[in-house]
C-alpha cells in the first residue's frame, strides 16, 4: 500500500530532524602578513657547477645575503658569504667553473647596478665571518647589463656599460679575477644597439637594434661590418633565442607578419636568411612562453605556454619521463627547474600552486632520486590559503577578457568586497600560481580580480596592440568591465569596491578613481604616475631605444594631438572628480616613476580640501624591498582598506615596523613640487 502524502511529510521530517546539522564555515584566522610577505627563511637555492655545495638567500643580520653549504650538509651548517645590512641581495649565479658566486646591487633602488663577486670558498680575513666581496665594475651612476656567461672562458663576462653615454651600453669583456676590462664594441645612438648573441663557442654573431622609428633589426655580426638580416616593425617582436647544435641557424621567437598573431619558434640561418617553423601553440591560444635547451645536447628540452595553466610539451623523452617521475611525487603543483650541475645529473627544481607557496627538491636523474630541500616559507598555513580560478569576461567592446579571481576562503561568494588588483607594465601578465598579495587579500576577506586587459603579453600581437593608446581608455575599461562582471555574477558588492596596483597597475588605481569615480570606494597607488607628460619626460636615459615605442604605444607628447590626448588621459588633470579615499606610496628613488609623480597628486587633492594618505620611503625606488618598509606599507594598506572596504586586518606589528610606519609617513601639507617638475 502506497503511504498516504501527510506520512510521506513525517517520513521527510522526521529524516531532517534525524540528520546533523551541515557545519558551518567560517574564515580561517588571519595569516600574520610577516609570514606572507617577510623575507622567505630560504630562497633562491642553487647547486653548484661541480655539484659539491648548495647556495641559496638567507637574512643575515635581518637582511637577506647569500650563505651556502656543503651538498650532504644540513641548512643549519651554513655559512653566509655576503653581508649586506642595507638592501637585500635578490638573485645571484655562480660563474660556469664555480669558483665565483656573482649578484649584481643598486643604492636605495636607484637601479644603477654594480656586478660583485665572492669566491665561496675563501676563508675570511682575520676578525670576519665574511669573504671578500669584490665590486668588479665600481662605477656610479652606471647601469651594467649583462649580456653573456662565456663556457670557453670561465673567468670572462660579457657586460655592457653607460659609463661614455648614460643612453647606450658599450660592450666589454670582463675578467672575473681581476675587474680588468676589454672593450670590445663601443655603442652610440647612431648604432643604438640593445643587445648582443654569442654561440656555443662565444663567437660573437649577432645585434639587436633599435631604430629610431620604433622597429628593431637583428644584425650579423662580419669581420668588417654589421649587416642587418632581419627587421621588425615596432608592433611586432623578434629576438634571438640561442643558436642550434651546429652553431648554424639560430633559434627565434617571432611574430613578424601580418598573418601571424601569436608568437612562435623557428630556426633562422643568418646566412641564407632562410627559415623554419618549429612551433607554435598547439591550442593556438597563447604566445610561445619558453623554451629550454640543453648546454650539453645544445638542443631543446622542451617549450611551454603560459595559459589559464601552465602548458610543458617535451622534445626530450628522458626528461619527460624524469618529469612525470617527478609529478608523481608532487601532484597538484606546477614544477619548474631552476638550476644543474654541468654535467646536468643533478637539478634543483621547485613545485607550487595557487594555495602552495612551494618547496624546492633535488633531483638526481641517475638514481632518480627527488629529495626535499626547504620550503620558502614553512609557517604559512596552506590549509587556510584560498583557490584561484581562471575566468574571463567580455569588455566595454566585446572584447575577451582573461583574469585570475581568488576567492576568500569560508565566505559564501555573494556581496563580498572586491579588490582590484592590476598588474605593471602594462606590457606583463598575470598568471595562476601562488601569490602572496592574493592570498593576503583573499584572508582579509575580499575577493581579488587579477585582470589581463588589453596590452598585457602573453595573449597575442592583436591583443596587446590593442592597448595601443588606451590607457585610462579602453584598458581602463577592461578592468571597469571586471567589476561590472563581479557584480552582475552576485560576487561584489557594489558599494564596497577598491582597485590597488603597482607601476602601472598604480596608474589604473589613479585612473579608476579620476574616471570612474563612482564605481570604487577606494584606492591605493603604489608607485604609480599620475601624468603621463611629466611620466615619459622623465624616463632614464638607458631607456632611450624604446622611448619612440612609448610615443607609439601611449602617445607622443610632442605632437598636438598626442600632448592632448595623454592629458586627457592622465589622472592628475581630473583629480577634482576623484570622490573615493586614496592611499598613495612612493619610494623617493624611483627612476622609472619619479617622486613627482606622486606628489603632483597628493598636492592636487590636498588643495582642493580632499583627503589623502601619502607614504614615501626615502631608500627605495621603483618598489619596496626593504621587509621593514614593506611590511609597515602593507599595515598600512590593509588598515585603509577595512576601513573603507569592511575587511579585516591586523592590528599588530613588530615595533620595528611602527617606527619605520611613522617615519615614512608624509604630513601631506608638507609636500612641495619644484616648478620644472610640472612641465
Amino acid at each position: 500500500m502506497k503511504p498516504t502524502k501527510f506520512f510521506s511529510f513525517v517520513l521527510l521530517i522526521t529524516a531532517a530532524a534525524c540528520q546533523s546539522p551541515a557545519p558551518k564555515v567560517e574564515q580561517p584566522p588571519l595569516i600574520d602578513r610577516e609570514l606572507l610577505f617577510d623575507a622567505p627563511e630560504i630562497a633562491g637555492g642553487k647547486i653548484s657547477p661541480d655539484g659539491k655545495f648548495i647556495s641559496f638567500i638567507k637574512p643575515y643580520k635581518g637582511t637577506q645575503n647569500i650563505w651556502i653549504k656543503k651538498l650532504d650538509e644540513d641548512f643549519s651548517a651554513a655559512k653566509p658569504i655576503t653581508a649586506d645590512t642595507i638592501r637585500p641581495i635578490r638573485s645571484y649565479f655562480w660563474t660556469r667553473d664555480g669558483k665565483y658566486i656573482l649578484y649584481s646591487q643598486d643604492k636605495g633602488g636607484d637601479e644603477n647596478f654594480n656586478i660583485y663577486a665572492v669566491d665561496p670558498l675563501e676563508v675570511p680575513a682575520e676578525g670576519s665571518d665574511i669573504p671578500v666581496n669584490r665590486d668588479l665594475t665600481n662605477l656610479k651612476g652606471v647601469r651594467v647589463f649583462i649580456y653573456a656567461i662565456p663556457y670557453t672562458d670561465p673567468d670572462a663576462i660579457y657586460i655592457g656599460l653607460n659609463d661614455r653615454d648614460k643612453a647606450w651600453h658599450d660592450l666589454y669583456k670582463m675578467k672575473i679575477s681581476t675587474g680588468e676590462r676589454t672593450l670590445i664594441r663601443q655603442n652610440s645612438a647612431t648604432d643604438r644597439i640593445t643587445g648582443w648573441v654569442f654561440d656555443w663557442n662565444d663567437q660573437l654573431r649577432l645585434a639587436n637594434r633599435a631604430n629610431s622609428d620604433g622597429s628593431n633589426d637583428i644584425l650579423r655580426v662580419d669581420a668588417k661590418e654589421l649587416v642587418k638580416i632581419y627587421t621588425s616593425n615596432v608592433f611586432e617582436e623578434a629576438y634571438p633565442l640561442a643558436f642550434d647544435k651546429e652553431n648554424k641557424r639560430v633559434y627565434m621567437q617571432t611574430n613578424k607578419g601580418d598573418s601571424i598573431d601569436l608568437s612562435q619558434l623557428i630556426l633562422f640561418d643568418p646566412e641564407t636568411l632562410q627559415e623554419e617553423v618549429v612551433e607554435s601553440d598547439p591550442l593556438k591560444r597563447v604566445d610561445l612562453g619558453n623554451v629550454f635547451i640543453s648546454d650539453i645536447s645544445k638542443e631543446i628540452i622542451y617549450t611551454s605556454y603560459e595559459d589559464e595553466r601552465n602548458r610543458i610539451y617535451w622534445k626530450d623523452k628522458s626528461f619527460e619521463e624524469d618529469y612525470n617521475l617527478i609529478k608523481k611525487e608532487l601532484p597538484n603543483t606546477d614544477v619548474y627547474f631552476t638550476s644543474s650541475t654541468t654535467d646536468e645529473n643533478y637539478w634543483m627544481l621547485s613545485a607550487s600552486a595557487d594555495v602552495d607557496p612551494g618547496s624546492t627538491y633535488l633531483f638526481d636523474r641517475t638514481t632518480k632520486k627527488l629529495t626535499f630541500q626547504y620550503r620558502p616559507r614553512p609557517n604559512i598555513p596552506v590549509a587556510d590559503l584560498s583557490e584561484m580560478k581562471a575566468i574571463s569576461y567580455k569588455s566595454s567592446d566585446g572584447m575577451e577578457i582573461p583574469a585570475f579571481l581568488t576567492l576568500p576562503k569560508g565566505l559564501e561568494p555573494k556581496n563580498l568586497p572586491v579588490v582590484v588588483f592590476p598588474h605593471g607594465g602594462p606590457w606583463a601578465r598575470d598568471g595562476w600560481g601562488y601569490n602572496s598579495s592574493a592570498q593576503f587579500l583573499a584572508n582579509r576577506g575580499y575577493a581579488v580580480l587579477a585582470p589581463n586587459f588589453r596590452s598585457s603579453t602573453g595573449y597575442g600581437k592583436k591583443f596587446l596592440n590593442a592597448g595601443n593608446n588606451q590607457w585610462g581608455d579602453k584598458m581602463q575599461d577592461d578592468i571597469t568591465w571586471g567589476v561590472k562582471y563581479l557584480i552582475k555574477e552576485g560576487i561584489a558588492d557594489s558599494t564596497r569596491i577598491g582597485i590597488m596596483g603597482g607601476s602601472y597597475g598604480g596608474y589604473a588605481t589613479l585612473a579608476g578613481v579620476a574616471f570612474t569615480p563612482d564605481v570604487y570606494a577606494c584606492g591605493v597607488s603604489i608607485v604609480g604616475p599620475s601624468n603621463l607628460i611629466t611620466l615619459l619626460n622623465s624616463i632614464p636615459p638607458y631607456w632611450e631605444a624604446g622611448r619612440v615605442v612609448f610615443h607609439i604605444r601611449m602617445g607622443d607628447p610632442n605632437t598636438p594631438e598626442g600632448k592632448a590626448q595623454l592629458e586627457r588621459q592622465s589622472p592628475l588633470n581630473s583629480a577634482n572628480k576623484i570622490k573615493a579615499a586614496l592611499l598613495v606610496i612612493q619610494g623617493a628613488n624611483d627612476p622609472r616613476v619619479n617622486k613627482a609623480e606622486s606628489d603632483q597628486i597628493v598636492i592636487a587633492l590636498r588643495e582642493r580640501g580632499f583627503p589623502v594618505e601619502y607614504i614615501v620611503a626615502p631608500d627605495e625606488g621603483h618598489g619596496f624591498a626593504r621587509p621593514v618598509n614593506n611590511m609597515a606599507m602593507l599595515a598600512s594598506a590593509e588598515k585603509f582598506l577595512a576601513k573603507h572596504l569592511g575587511g579585516r586586518f591586523q592590528e599588530s606589528m613588530k615595533p620595528e615596523v611602527a617606527t619605520r610606519l611613522g617615519e615614512i609617513t608624509v604630513d601631506v601639507s608638507t609636500v612641495q613640487l619644484a616648478p620644472a617638475e610640472t612641465k
